[in-house]
């Protein structure tokens, strides 16, 4: 087998199979009654665009291996131009804009990049913040250039109209910088190879039984990569996707019924707000083969709610993963709602499936230490909570540049290979599936034992009046005090009585009966890409106030 990869190649052969079939389309605008415009490229077009602005890339500097400011939202651009950096072989950097301006420029100063494509507001920050791209020589604007120089995309466009052959990069080089979220740390710039984008499509494809008529509704704009590698049609939605959670519900349903969109991608927040939509208008979604829910626990409940709308031989896929590595393991809604639900209320933590393609999944003794290289001895015996350890070949194997989340984050076996810490606990039940129980960082450690998150949450959230809930620790590892903040449902008047029933709650099941501390908050804080992550953190920080000021349990937030 070739050494040679790169990920643009999928694009060639997409386009070798149906060079007529709509690759990308876009809602680019609506007409006096309404009704949504769209433009399209088909994968011929898209191949050739990108095959054009590679060329011009290469004539502007922009050259294998070069790290290279990526800062264009979903569209048509964004797929030419991400297509024609991977057939140069350059290195887009991309880091998610919700995660606030101090946060991303660090991001993009950790990677000291040498060239910037972005649109014109991204400009505007660059030239007010020059001490972050100082390193950058390179300057492409999508959109309109104004009084900072550099090229246009219509320059770009102009260099040649010739076919571009792709560089012939191997399947150990780098192809892409992705930053995590930092939704539980500072974060990360993952290092992805071409032989792990090449390693995600192919088991994307199989896993999910992907097919050549399929058209998707990627509403998680990185998960649209995928497609034209996939062959599938992708719909950009017409939505912020920095803030699904606030999604307009009918824009989704409207490109689905569009388009007769078979497959989509949601945050559990998303997949709620369409589901309790759909619900209320007894809508249906023949169309929809399979929904693809993933960035945080989906709940039975949501995925109950939205599994009304689809045929019966549809179903919602929660795939799991990280930035890191995803995905690794996975279970349908049918095997949720008719076995595992139950298992999920009464505190065995969520059931994330089984691993998927041949991926290698082991539990390990949970422990904030380094481990350097693999051995059977830190392995947790099956039904005991451990951290979940990945091998696979989309498994990325480091960060850019950053040894010590190597050292805590990586274990080498006696193979060569590389096992990804994900961070996160669970433990393997006896049909080999793994069940999740929250962050490592999350647990918490009390003069009795450990209290695990996703476990002694389900009791409360089995409540019809509790939205949801975060458990949360106060003081020393050891020592923690354990608190549980409710976040009720919408139109809950009466918040003492709710918090008197918590405590019933808390004391009718052993994994909660030692919790004494409980607090009402309104709306939880969440992660910005999925808005689907509780912020525990911030949350304990709150809880921890609280309880200094000597507020009882009867105290509410406001």
């Amino acid at each position: 087998m070739s050494d040679k990869v790169n990920i643009s190649h999928w694009l060639k052969k997409s386009c070798a199979r149906h060079p007529y079939k709509r690759a990308v389309v876009y809602p680019s605008s609506r007409d006096g009654h309404g009704r949504v415009l769209y433009s399209q490229l088909t994968f011929a077009q898209l191949d050739a665009e990108s095959d054009f602005l590679a060329h011009g890339l290469k004539t502007a500097g922009i050259k294998r291996g070069l790290r290279t400011i990526l800062m264009v939202p979903p569209g048509m651009e964004f797929f030419c131009l991400i297509f024609a950096m991977f057939k140069v072989g350059a290195v887009p950097v991309v880091v998610d804009p919700g995660m606030g301006i101090n946060r991303m420029l660090s991001c993009f100063r950790h990677t000291s990049p040498q060239a910037f494509i972005g649109i014109e507001k991204a400009h505007i920050l660059r030239i007010m913040r020059p001490a972050t791209f100082k390193p950058v020589h390179t300057f492409i604007t999508v959109g309109r250039r104004w009084f900072w120089g550099g090229y246009t995309l219509d320059d770009l466009r102009k260099v040649t109209t010739e076919p571009f052959e792709p560089a012939d990069t191997s399947s150990g080089e780098t192809a892409a910088i992705l930053f995590t979220t930092g939704s539980t740390g500072p974060a990360k710039g993952v290092v992805y190879t071409h032989g792990n984008f090449d390693a995600q499509i192919r088991m994307i494809q199989e896993h999910f039984n992907i097919q050549e008529d399929e058209i998707d509704l990627p509403t998680f704009p990185l998960f649209a990569l995928f497609d034209p590698a996939l062959g599938m049609t992708a719909v950009i939605p017409d939505m912020d996707p920095t803030r699904p959670a606030f999604v307009n519900p009918e824009r989704i349903i409207e490109a689905i019924e569009n388009h007769g969109v078979t497959n989509m991608f949601a945050s559990p927040a998303l997949l709620n707000r369409v589901g309790k939509y759909g619900r209320e208008l007894d809508l249906r979604l023949p169309s929809l083969r399979r929904v693809v829910s993933a960035g945080a626990p989906v709940s039975p409940a949501n995925i109950e709610q939205f599994s009304i709308m689809l045929n019966s031989d549809a179903e919602i896929h929660t795939p799991y993963g990280a930035t890191e590595a995803v995905p690794v393991l996975s279970i349908s809604s049918n095997e949720i709602l008719s076995e595992t639900r139950k298992l999920s209320e009464q505190g065995f933590g969520i059931c994330v499936g089984r691993p998927i393609c041949g991926t290698e999944v082991e539990l390990i003794k949970i422990n904030e230490e380094h481990i350097g290289t693999w051995s059977h001895d830190i392995l947790v015996p099956d039904k005991d909570v451990g951290e979940i350890t990945v091998k696979s070949p989309l498994v990325t194997e480091s960060y850019f540049q950053n040894p010590k989340a190597d050292l805590f984050s990586k274990i080498t076996d006696d193979r060569g290979g590389v096992w990804h810490r994900m961070g996160d606990l669970g433990w393997r039940d006896t049909k080999g599936r793994i069940w999740f129980c929250g962050r490592k960082s999350h647990r918490v450690i009390t003069a009795g034992g450990t209290l695990f998150t996703i476990p002694c949450e389900a009791i409360f959230n089995n409540h019809n009046l509790v939205s949801r809930s975060a458990l949360v620790g106060i003081g020393n590892p050891g020592r923690e005090i354990p608190v549980i903040c409710i976040e009720p449902v919408p139109g809950v008047k009466n918040k003492k009585d709710l918090i008197a029933e918590m405590h019933g709650v808390a004391a009718s099941h052993p994994l909660t009966q030692d919790i004494e501390h409980i607090l009402i908050h309104k709306s939880f804080p969440v992660d910005i890409r999925h808005n689907s992550k509780i912020f525990r953190e911030i949350l304990a920080d709150w809880a921890s106030k609280k309880l200094k000021n000597k507020l009882t349990d009867l105290d509410i937030s406001e």
